[in-house]
């Protein structure tokens, strides 16, 4: 279970803490168990800050705070606060990361259901690049790809993986299908196929307005025959 822990101080001192942090995180490469840091300055409190810190367990947290490195600079930490700081160790019980979510639903739909419901939280100005493609191509455009590909293949996605950075998200996916229709100029051969590819989504106010896909058409041109023997 995801753990993570909140440090509540308060100092005048915060460029040398930021400046201390720097230390711990140069110091524990290759040892530390935390996964994500981030700091955060009360608003109506110019010296009280907030650092909320994941890790992937209670235990591995434990294992984290058991380092050197770590105890030498939670001192020094303690020297540069104005009062002795606060802990509170949170178990999370819901992590729930909305933009992943929306786009694990893209491709949980595609394939599966009618086009103005895959399409649904993509904005109006959506803008696609796929290398496959002569250009890229707006919402319109990229709704005329999808039904290509629907026109040619009983197809489903499954989500390998996905990873989220500020608006954007990336999605590793393998899609399984049959052959069923014309596809680039190969008539429909009943063949079962499959491909991998990855997808980033990037988004604004929750709907998915841009993407970059990469997958292994050749693969897929090679199980239909297109190569010869």
């Amino acid at each position: 279970m995801t753990f993570v822990q909140l440090i509540d101080c308060r100092t005048s001192r915060f460029d040398e803490m930021d400046r201390l942090m720097d230390t711990w995180v140069e110091q524990t490469k290759g040892k530390r168990t935390a996964t994500h840091a981030v700091v955060g300055k009360d608003r109506s409190d110019a010296s009280h800050f907030v650092e909320i810190v994941e890790f992937p367990s209670y235990e591995e947290a434990m294992r984290n705070s058991g380092l050197p490195e770590t105890e030498r600079i939670f001192q020094g930490m303690v020297a540069l606060c104005d009062e002795t700081p606060t802990f509170t160790d949170l178990d999370v019980v819901r992590n729930e990361q909305l933009n992943p979510a929306t786009s694990r639903e893209f491709f949980e739909r595609a394939g599966r259901s009618e086009t103005d419901v895959v399409f649904e939280r993509f904005s109006d100005d959506y803008l696609e690049h796929d290398p496959a493609n002569a250009g890229d191509v707006g919402l319109q455009g990229s709704r005329e790809v999808y039904a290509g590909w629907r026109q040619a293949f009983d197809l489903a996605f499954r989500v390998d993986d996905q990873i989220a950075q500020d608006d954007r998200v990336c999605t590793r996916w393998t899609l399984a299908g049959r052959h069923k229709g014309e596809f680039l100029g190969i008539p429909a051969t009943g063949q079962n196929v499959t491909m991998s590819g990855t997808t980033w989504h990037r988004f604004r106010d929750g709907m998915i307005c841009e993407g970059w896909w990469q997958y292994d058409r050749a693969g897929l041109l090679e199980q239909l025959g297109a190569f010869g023997e």
